[in-house]
C-alpha cells in the first residue's frame, strides 16, 4: 500500500520511439522498429502506427504521465491521454506505452516528442521528418 505522504519524483530510465511494440508471455516487452527518422516522397503523410515507451524507476508515490508530439512551430500534433503511474517504493517500476495512429505530417521538419510528469517536462527530443526523392531508396 502506497503512503501518499511520500512523494520522490522518480527518474525517466528511457523513452523510446518504435514502430510496434509486443508483450511475450514472461512479461518482457518486445520494441520493434526503433526510428527517429521518417522520410516521404510527399507530404502531407500519414505514420500509420507510432509507439513512445516510457519507463519510470527510482521514485515513489502518485505521478500523471503525458506524451505529446509537437511540430517544428511547436504546436501540439497529438497527445495520449494522461495515464496515473503508481510507484509504490523507490524499487517498484511502471511502464507507460502510448500509441497514435495515422498521424498526419504536414511537412517536413524537426517534430519532437514531449514526456510530461505531473505537467513539467521532462525530456524533449526530436523526430525528423524529411523528403526523400522519389527515385532513390
Amino acid at each position: 500500500m502506497i503512503n501518499d505522504e511520500i512523494r520522490i519524483l522518480p527518474d525517466l530510465q528511457f523513452s523510446i520511439l518504435c514502430d510496434d511494440v509486443r508483450r511475450e508471455h514472461n512479461g518482457k516487452l518486445i520494441l520493434i522498429g526503433l526510428f527517429e527518422t521518417v522520410g516521404s516522397s510527399q507530404f502531407p503523410v500519414h505514420h500509420p502506427s507510432l509507439f513512445v515507451v516510457n519507463r519510470w524507476c527510482n521514485g515513489a508515490g502518485r505521478f500523471r504521465q503525458k506524451t505529446v508530439v509537437r511540430t517544428p512551430s511547436d504546436k501540439v500534433l497529438a497527445e495520449d491521454n494522461e495515464t496515473e503511474i503508481i510507484l509504490e517504493d523507490l524499487k517498484a517500476k511502471h511502464t507507460v506505452i502510448a500509441r497514435f495512429n495515422n498521424l498526419r505530417f504536414p511537412s517536413p521538419g524537426e517534430y519532437a516528442i514531449d514526456i510530461r510528469l505531473d505537467g513539467e517536462l521532462k525530456i524533449r527530443y526530436p523526430l525528423v521528418l524529411v523528403k526523400k526523392d522519389r527515385n532513390r531508396p
